[in-house]
């Protein structure tokens, strides 16, 4: 269990996926670049890949974003967020909002 001030730790923020690129040698990873509303879009690298099989449906889709997250290098490659999704046995799914809104905007 954490409390609600660890909750209130995590930012998220609604992006846009803006383009989407197959990380090459790695069967589960792509790079994203993706739009939250900064002077420029976040390279997140997220192990989605076996769940996509058109990765054309990617973009442009407004996705959830925790931004405050410590970037990584993956694969030679610097993440700086994870984007939010959800699986139960053998469905995936990315959350999104319901409505567009504006890419920043924070996710209560």
């Amino acid at each position: 269990m954490i409390s609600i001030d660890d909750f209130k730790k995590l930012e998220i923020r609604i992006g846009t996926i803006l383009s989407v690129e197959i990380v090459p040698d790695a069967d589960k990873l792509l790079k994203l670049s993706v739009d939250i509303g900064e002077e420029k879009p976040r390279q997140i690298i997220s192990g989605i890949r076996a769940h996509v099989p058109d990765t054309s449906t990617l973009l442009g889709r407004q996705i959830p974003v925790l931004t405050n997250l410590e970037p990584r290098i993956i694969r030679g490659l610097e993440s700086q967020g994870m984007i939010l999704a959800a699986s139960a046995e053998e469905v995936f799914a990315l959350l999104h909002p319901g409505t567009e809104i504006k890419n920043g905007a924070v996710v209560k």
